[in-house]
């Protein structure tokens, strides 16, 4: 079952009773201007239904029993700046019944495995990038799928950024001039939220099939506590490309991260995308990858399951 992402832009009160997560709007009213009843204001959601919390309003109020709940089953809490834009995350230490094993073998992979894993992860990236591009612009894209089909273990060759480069040069048609930077102008914005939201829903995978997230098979850096979480997500990333162009359609005239558009990158958990040639809800598919992982860490599996576009 696809778990439920919830997205708190007001002023709350959020507690913990009898397995429902209790949701208290502050100083809610009726359309008299009232205050409402207590019924009116309070609605209750089962934990077990839950599998991110987006809280952006600073005057949210959340209990630690609540915040205890969450974690233990595996629901991700995402906390945002003044901007609105989502910085923390707060994940459980313990995810799975076998977690030390799957540590273990984590720990203990060896440097020829990390290469291998990362040139499959490279490789798929490149290829839904240029099916992306190949989708959205008239740009020659078959210098992606050589690209995607020549990167060696380890990409000493650099392929990904190479790849990257002709990639946000042709994506965005409207803006010839484009330059991937998350401090960059529109849509820099849209894309750095939508890809903050996937990276807390595969941190959130990872964890539920007893990885250390911090460990990366490629990204590593001593401030990160997401360094697998990151590299894992580059073959997701094109997904949210594809969402941020189609909300430059509905939107053309809007720049900023309305609440309207939040809550259209909010639906990336139940995007439709295809793994091991069936349909699948993004949320559901990165379980599946990291499962894939775990076993390519204990030898069970040499190939990660990746989703295609």
């Amino acid at each position: 079952m696809i778990k439920r992402t919830l997205y708190f832009t007001n002023p709350a009160y959020l507690s913990m009773e009898h397995a429902q997560l209790v949701v208290k709007l502050k100083n809610a009213s009726n359309k008299a201007g009232q205050e409402s009843s207590r019924e009116e204001e309070i609605r209750t959601i089962p934990i077990e239904d839950i599998g991110m919390i987006v809280l952006e309003n600073r005057q949210i109020t959340i209990t630690t029993s609540l915040i205890a709940a969450l974690i233990d089953n595996n629901a991700a809490v995402v906390t945002c700046d003044n901007r609105s834009m989502p910085t923390g995350l707060l994940m459980p230490l313990s995810g799975n019944t076998i977690q030390n094993e799957r540590f273990r073998a984590q720990l203990d992979a060896s440097l020829p495995l990390r290469k291998q894993l990362w040139q499959q992860t490279v490789s798929m990236k490149i290829a839904n990038q240029g099916k992306t591009l190949k989708k959205n612009t008239d740009a020659e894209c078959g210098c992606m799928e050589a690209w995607s089909k020549e990167v060696r273990s380890g990409d000493p060759m650099n392929l990904e950024a190479r790849a990257a480069a002709y990639y946000w040069k042709n994506l965005f048609l409207s803006f010839p001039n484009f330059t991937r930077d998350r401090e960059g102008n529109y849509p820099n914005n849209f894309l750095n939220y939508g890809y903050a939201i996937l990276r807390a829903i595969v941190a959130r995978s990872l964890v539920g099939s007893g990885l250390l997230p911090t460990l990366g098979i490629h990204h590593q850096n001593r401030y990160n506590a997401y360094c697998l979480a990151d590299d894992i997500m580059e073959p997701y990333r094109p997904f949210v490309d594809q969402l941020v162009i189609q909300l430059m359609k509905d939107y053309p005239n809007e720049e900023l991260l309305t609440k309207e558009i939040k809550a259209k990158l909010l639906t990336i958990p139940t995007l439709d995308v295809t793994i091991n040639g069936k349909r699948s809800p993004l949320m559901v598919a990165a379980t599946t990858t990291t499962a894939s992982l775990a076993k390519c860490f204990t030898g069970e599996l040499r190939k990660i399951d990746y989703p295609e576009i």
